[in-house]
């Protein structure tokens, strides 16, 4: 089944919603722009870029998407369903999110998980910030504060 992209507006750029008829296969960050596909984007986009806009004016804090099967290690997607169980608003540090999924030498391990989340904000690898900061985030610093700013977030 052939990719779709669809842009997302926001504040702090573009960003775009990857997927099929049936679930999301990425969403790329300001950083890395995309172009989007001719035609109506199909379903399972559509609701992606919806709720995307939704979270973008304050009307949505959590998604109700499918999110497509990728190739990624056990402990990835440990950390991702960690992410996921950060509510709306709040933050944990590497080093929580390491003991959680049972590893609590891992922080850096944790950071490259979140690295290569393939669905920022829906999986909301924001959320995770130092244990002395904000850490890193692979749409910048700007685009990382932007979103905790968004959610009423404090680091």
């Amino acid at each position: 089944m052939e990719t779709f992209i669809a842009n997302v507006s926001s504040p702090v750029g573009p960003w775009a919603v990857a997927g099929t008829t049936n679930a999301l296969t990425a969403i790329y960050l300001p950083t890395r722009p995309q172009r989007p596909s001719p035609g109506a984007p199909p379903r399972a986009v559509a609701l992606g870029v919806q709720q995307l806009e939704e979270y973008f004016v304050g009307r949505r804090r959590e998604f109700d998407v499918t999110l497509a099967d990728v190739i990624a290690t056990t402990f990835q997607r440990q950390v991702w369903d960690a992410l996921v169980d950060i509510p709306y608003g709040h933050v944990r540090t590497y080093g929580e999110i390491a003991n959680s999924v049972g590893r609590p030498q891992a922080s850096r391990a944790v950071g490259n998980a979140n690295h290569v989340n393939p669905w920022p904000i829906v999986v909301p690898c924001h959320r995770v910030v130092s244990a002395t900061g904000l850490g890193g985030y692979g749409g910048g610093d700007a685009v990382k504060r932007y979103l905790l700013n968004l959610e009423g977030g404090h680091y």
